[in-house]
């Protein structure tokens, strides 16, 4: 096995591009490290990215924040600009693994492992982040709900690597939530999980954003969830709608950690608890 420490994400793409055998991408380590020891994958070559400067800062800006791919989940944390932002971003990036994993663990390796439980990826979905995808010849900016094209897969080619996730400024009067359901308090994965992304004008819902994760193959943008609850002070009509255009996206799976139904019940019921937080932290009065 080789193991190789580019400094740019350029030099990154190329030697993923050039590995004829089986190629990885080393961010936290909290997935690949693991998959290794389990023998269940054996890489010829491992491509550390933590050397990469343009990959290790969150930076603010006019146009919003820019997070780098090897920044853990402790650092949105503590970052306290991205956590007024987009408090519920940070929160579901806050969810990956335990206090000793968050040290470690990065939201694009989150993103990348194509997990349809990621706790990430509904919160970036409604946030509308936007993946920046750096190939050997070119770069591209690509929405990430693009991103997981199915269970453990990405639209990536050959030899591509995102180098920061974007999100856009935060209007005022605006608020995100995201809430999952569990087993267990810590060191699970979502049975079912709903993220909620909104502006409002004079305590109506004028923007809106629905993403619900672990209830199909990908996370679901639910358009007549939102739909729903724009144009209203989220009373009781408009959530009732909301929670039931959630359950009818549902297409889960059954498995020994839910039901389908369960995971339909619930999917609606996690969406109009997120959609309340959501819209308090926007300034709303329930």
């Amino acid at each position: 096995m080789r193991y190789e420490t580019p400094t740019t994400t350029k030099e990154a793409a190329t030697l993923l591009y050039k590995e004829k055998g089986q190629a990885h991408i080393l961010a936290g380590g909290t997935d690949l490290l693991v998959r290794m020891k389990m023998g269940m994958t054996e890489p010829t070559l491992v491509v550390d990215i933590k050397h990469i400067p343009a990959m290790q800062a969150i930076t603010k800006s006019a146009a919003g924040f820019k997070i780098g791919a090897t920044v853990c989940g402790a650092a949105m944390t503590e970052h306290a600009a991205l956590g007024k932002a987009w408090p519920g971003l940070v929160e579901a990036a806050n969810l990956i693994g335990s206090d000793q994993i968050q040290g470690r663990c990065t939201m694009v390796g989150n993103l990348c492992n194509g997990s349809p439980a990621a706790d990430s990826v509904p919160a970036m979905i409604a946030a509308g982040a936007k993946a920046i995808v750096v190939g050997k010849d070119k770069r591209r900016t690509v929405a990430v709900d693009k991103i997981v094209t199915g269970p453990g897969k990405t639209s990536l080619a050959k030899g591509e690597v995102i180098e920061a996730i974007t999100l856009p400024a935060r209007l005022p009067r605006s608020g995100d939530a995201y809430l999952r359901f569990t087993p267990r308090t810590e060191m699970d994965i979502a049975v079912v999980s709903a993220a909620v992304n909104l502006t409002l004008e004079r305590g109506v819902v004028k923007t809106a954003r629905v993403v619900l994760g672990a209830v199909a193959p990908t996370a679901v943008i639910v358009a007549k969830a939102a739909k729903a609850i724009i144009g209203t002070k989220l009373d009781d009509e408009a959530l009732e709608k909301l929670t039931a255009a959630c359950a009818a996206a549902c297409n889960p799976i059954d498995d020994k950690r839910g039901t389908i139904e369960y995971r339909t019940k619930v999917a609606g019921v996690l969406a109009k608890r997120a959609a309340k937080i959501a819209y308090q932290r926007a300034g709303g009065t329930l």
